[in-house]
């Protein structure tokens, strides 16, 4: 599994135009299930998430996580994080779970979310070819794994 983690002041996903989620200052997450992910994974990536110090305290500095700050998140599924171009220069998707797996573990990482944060977190609609926009905040950006 892997997780981009972007701070960002604003971020919304939309699917054939009709905005699906959408946020304020906090993080746009990207969500890659690889093949073998497991529930116990999953949340423990969530975890991670949810106690990244990564928004501004008083001073300015990182130092505070997104339940402390008020911020919100957005999940967005992705199993373009888990290409490999080791063969070539057309990615291969062999790593990354199959949607039948990956989904179940997509839901269980929003559901995890919403319990760490104590609030919805919106996301785009798994599988489909979606748009994403964001303002970077920084621009910080982490991969979690």
């Amino acid at each position: 599994m892997k997780v981009v983690l972007q701070r960002v002041l604003s971020a919304s996903v939309s699917v054939d135009g009709v905005t699906t989620g959408e946020i304020g200052r906090g993080y746009l997450l990207l969500v890659g299930l690889a093949a073998g992910d497991d529930e116990a994974t999953v949340r423990r990536l969530a975890s991670d998430v949810s106690k990244s110090r990564l928004m501004s305290d008083a001073q300015g500095k990182m130092g505070v996580n997104l339940h402390d700050s008020g911020g919100q998140a957005l999940a967005v599924s992705q199993f373009t994080l888990l290409a490999d171009f080791s063969k070539g220069n057309r990615p291969s998707f062999n790593g990354a779970a199959k949607p039948e797996a990956a989904k179940p573990l997509f839901d269980l990482f929003v559901a995890e979310m919403i319990r760490l944060q104590g609030k919805p977190v919106p996301t785009g609609v798994f599988g489909a070819d979606m748009r994403v926009e964001l303002v970077n905040d920084g621009p910080v950006t982490v991969v979690l794994e």
